[in-house]
Formats: structure tokens, C-alpha cells, sequence
């Protein structure tokens, strides 16, 4: 793109395995697209890590035998280990071995190089594909450049080629060499259309430098017209840097460029959420949600499940509805349970529990359920407003759907039961939490026996404390002191010398 510098294939890394014209190819001449290599690097800072099969279960015996020799053996050795083993290799053992070779990469290739006598040098191109990305994450890249001319000896190039090689040279801060193997991909065979260039542009912006693939892109973009995966792609590299302003220019030239498409979905879901971390987040989404809902243009479901998770964290119940009024109500979007969770516990927040309860009961409408978390949230906050009938309802309606409430709601729900003489349904919280607790019981289990004896319920006071004492929960002693008083006053004494005598042996 305005340069005429050629591609060197001998930079400064090499590998003492990089002849890879052994003999004479008799390769598949197909180019049927195959999937991207599959990388087993993870990154860590700059120090690549590799996945291997000491971390993969359930691999084939044959598999993990020659992962084994090729992870312990020298590069030099190996090929000789290898014959002795007299194993016989599939195509699809070949990929799975490459896969998790990655940490040694000398080894492999010989293993590669190996395996192609037995297959009379028909490795797949998902094969010849692994080596590439292999040497490439090990920055081996004159033999990856080797290995790649002969892949075009024998036709079996494609952009998942160039994908790996692309995403190699970022990983190393090689920035200019990508863009370089973009400009001579195709003397390989591989056309550098726009396929290509979001190719190119997607790996610079998933290593975390986006401004490298818009300055490119205005380069770029004199020969090779964007399309709405360009800007989408730049656009997600700026949410993932959390770079508001670069969005904000990336959207106008998109704008621009490609004029407002309401199948653009991708773009503005990643636009609007890029725009809620900024400093005055949900005021400039609601700003140019506005500007788009006028073209008939909306973000995706990821974007309205951030912006209200992001409500409830502000309390902004109005954004919330706007939102929600005009992705759901008007254009039919169908939320989930968690976006509906978001919406409950936004109203409970602002003590509008009664529209909290309209979005439970319309949930299961929109092909929504609630779950645990539902039930806890307005439940938690049906507690705290002392709503005790309300409570009642949702405590028998969230365990009959086995949803069971929090340790905390728990014992907030006996105490408020107990607080407003409600006996019977403290007594179901308390069974339903001895039931799916096993700790931490003991200070509502002492509240619940105090709260019978004082609303003169002795008769149950004692059953539950013999059940605590059963069950290992601690009994105080003055809950102990206080049963004794009642019990005394009624003449059963002798109840509580039982119940003492069993405290005692516990």
C-alpha cells in the first residue's frame, strides 16, 4: 500500500528444521478453505506459554506416546526414536500432535518432516497450517517463511495461512512485518482483498494496538474499499482499550464511509458499549442511541445487557426504561434472565418494588425464567420494605420452582416473620434453611426458639431447640435461661431438665 518493499524470507530468527523440500512433493492440490490454525499459546505478557498433552485428558494412546517423544527427545534423535516405535500415523494424528507440540518446536517439525514419508507427503493443510502458526509463536520465522513456500509448491496456501502469520508477527510487536507479509501475500497465491486486510487489522487490534490498524486502514483504504467488518473490528479493538475518543472518530468515519445500515448490528453494539466507559458514559449513549434509533438502527442484545447491568451499579432507572422501551418494547428484542435480573433489581434499588413484581410475572412471557438470583433480589429487597405478605408469597412461589434463598435472606426473612408474628412461615424459612445449610445456623436458629417462647409458643420453643441440639447448633445459654423461666411458670420443669441434659451431653 504505497510501498514497493519486498518481503525478505530470511529475517533474523532461524531453525536448524527448516527444510521442509526433503524430497519430492506430491501435494493435494486443493484449496478447499480449512478452519485457522489452532494455536495452543496462551500469552502472558510476552512470554508465550504452550498447552501441551500433559494438560489435555482423554487423548489416544498413540497420540500421547508420540507427544511424549517429541516433547523429551532432541531434534536430532528424534526421527530415529520415532522409527522405533513402529507407529503408523493418520492425517488426523498428525494435527493433533502439531496442536500440542507447540513448546517444541525443533522436534515437531522433525516429526512433521517424519510423518510425511508415511503419507507419501499428503499432510493436510490444516497440518501444513500448525507448522506455520508453530514456528511463527516460537519466532522461528525463516522456517516458517520455508515452510511456507513450500505450502505454495504445492497449493495449499490460504488466508488461514496468512491469519497465523499475521497474528505471529503482532504477538512479538512486529507490526510492520504483518503489514509487510499483508503487501507480498499475493506473490503466494493469496489475493490481499478485504477478507485479507480484516485479517490483518483483527490481529493488530486483539494485541492491544488499534491506533497501529487505523493508521494503516487510511493507507489501506485507497485500494481496498472497507467494509462493515473493518469498522466493527476497529471498533472492538477500541472498547477492549477502553479508547472512548478513538471510537467516537472511528464511528464518524464509518459513518461516513458506509452511511447508516441497520444491518450494521455488530458495529453499534460495540460502538454504544465502548461509549458507557467513559467518563459520562450512559448521557452520551443515550445521545447517539437516539441518533441511530432515528435510522432505524440498534445495537445487539451485548450492548443492552452491559448498559443495564451499568443502571443498576448507577441506580439509573431512566436509562434503563428508555433503553428497555425502545429494544424491547418496540422492536421485539427477547431478553434473558439476566437481563431481566438487571431490571428487578434496578426498581428494588429505587423502592419500586411493585414494577420490579410486573417484570417477574412478564418474564416467562418473553421466554425468560426466573432463577435464584431472581428470587433473591426481590426477595432481599421484599424483606427489607417489610413487605411480610409479599414475602410470604414469593418465598412459597421461589421454592416450589427449587430456588432456594440466600443464608442471608434466610435469616432476615425468620427475623422479619418472627417481628410480625407470622410463627408459621418464620418456621418454613427456618426449615428450608437447616435443610440447605449446614453452618452459621446458630443465631437464627436461637432467635427462632426465643421468638416462639415469647409469643408464647413453648410447646414449639422447645421442639426446635431439641432439634438444634440434635442437629450440633448451638444453643445459648440464655436462650436456655429464658425457656427454663417459661417452663417453670407452666410446671414442666422437668421439660427443661430433659433439655438441659441433652445440651450437656452435646
Amino acid at each position: 500500500m504505497g510501498r514497493d518493499k519486498k518481503r525478505s524470507h530470511r529475517d533474523d530468527s532461524s531453525s536448524s528444521s527448516s527444510n521442509f523440500d526433503h524430497r519430492k512433493k506430491h501435494h493435494s492440490s486443493s484449496t478447499t478453505a480449512n478452519p485457522p490454525p489452532i494455536s495452543s499459546q496462551q500469552r502472558t505478557g510476552k512470554h508465550p506459554t504452550f498447552v501441551s498433552h500433559l494438560e489435555t485428558p482423554n487423548l489416544h494412546p498413540k497420540v500421547k506416546l508420540l507427544c511424549e517423544i517429541i516433547a523429551n527427545t532432541h531434534s536430532l534423535s528424534v526421527e530415529n526414536v520415532l522409527d522405533d516405535t513402529g507407529i503408523r500415523v493418520s492425517q488426523e494424528d498428525v494435527e493433533q500432535v502439531l496442536k500440542l507440540s507447540y513448546g517444541f518446536p525443533g522436534p515437531a517439525v522433525k516429526f512433521f518432516r517424519w510423518s510425511g514419508f508415511q503419507l507419501n507427503d499428503k499432510h493436510s493443510p490444516y497440518a501444513w497450517n500448525l507448522v506455520v502458526d508453530l514456528l511463527g509463536k516460537n519466532c522461528l520465522f525463516d522456517a516458517m517463511w520455508d515452510a511456507i513456500k513450500s505450502m505454495k509448491k504445492g497449493g495449499l496456501i490460504s488466508l488461514a495461512t496468512f491469519a497465523s502469520v499475521f497474528s505471529s508477527y503482532v504477538a512479538v510487536d512486529r507490526v510492520e512485518d504483518a503489514i509487510m507479509t499483508f503487501e507480498v501475500m499475493d506473490q503466494y497465491g493469496c489475493p490481499p482483498d478485504i477478507v485479507a486486510l480484516n485479517s490483518l487489522l483483527s490481529a493488530i487490534c486483539r494485541d492491544g494496538k488499534t491506533a497501529k490498524a487505523r493508521e494503516f486502514l487510511r493507507i489501506a483504504k485507497d485500494k481496498i474499499r472497507p467494509d462493515a467488518d473493518t469498522y466493527a473490528i476497529l471498533l472492538e479493538g477500541c472498547e477492549n482499550e477502553r479508547d472512548v475518543v478513538s471510537a467516537r472518530q472511528t464511528f464518524s468515519e464509518m459513518v461516513v464511509e458506509m452511511g447508516w445500515d441497520p444491518k450494521n448490528v455488530p458495529a453499534y453494539d460495540t460502538f454504544l458499549t465502548t461509549l458507557l466507559k467513559g467518563p459520562d458514559g450512559m448521557r452520551e449513549v443515550l445521545k447517539f442511541f437516539d441518533s441511530m434509533k432515528e435510522r432505524r438502527c440498534y445495537p445487539g442484545m451485548n450492548f443492552l445487557k452491559v448498559a443495564l447491568e451499568e443502571c443498576v451499579r448507577t441506580g439509573d432507572a431512566k436509562g434503563a426504561w428508555l433503553l428497555w422501551e425502545s429494544m424491547v418494547g418496540r422492536i421485539g428484542f427477547r431478553p434473558d434472565t439476566p437481563m431481566y435480573n438487571s431490571m428487578i433489581a434496578l426498581h428494588c434499588y429505587v423502592k419500586e418494588t411493585d414494577v420490579a413484581r410486573r417484570f417477574l410475572d412478564e418474564m416467562v412471557f418473553h421466554g425468560a425464567f426466573p432463577d435464584t438470583q431472581t428470587y433473591n433480589v426481590y426477595f432481599q429487597f421484599l424483606i427489607k420494605s417489610k413487605k411480610v405478605r409479599d414475602a410470604s408469597v414469593v418465598f412459597t412461589e421461589m421454592t416450589k420452582n427449587e430456588c432456594v434463598p440466600s443464608h442471608a435472606n434466610c435469616s432476615s426473612a425468620v427475623k422479619m416473620f418472627m417481628d410480625h408474628g407470622d410463627a408459621y412461615m418464620a418456621i418454613k424459612v427456618w426449615k428450608c434453611m437447616i435443610d440447605s445449610y449446614h453452618s452459621d445456623l446458630d443465631e437464627t436458629g436461637n432467635l427462632l426458639v426465643m421468638g416462639l417462647r415469647d409469643t408464647n409458643r413453648v410447646p414449639e420453643a422447645v421442639k426446635y431447640a431439641e432439634d438444634m441440639i440434635d442437629r450440633g447448633i448451638k444453643l445459648n445459654s440464655s436462650t436456655l435461661s429464658k425457656l427454663k423461666q417459661s417452663l417453670s411458670k407452666l410446671g414442666k420443669g422437668y421439660v427443661y431438665d430433659e433439655l438441659l441434659r441433652k445440651w450437656k451431653a452435646r
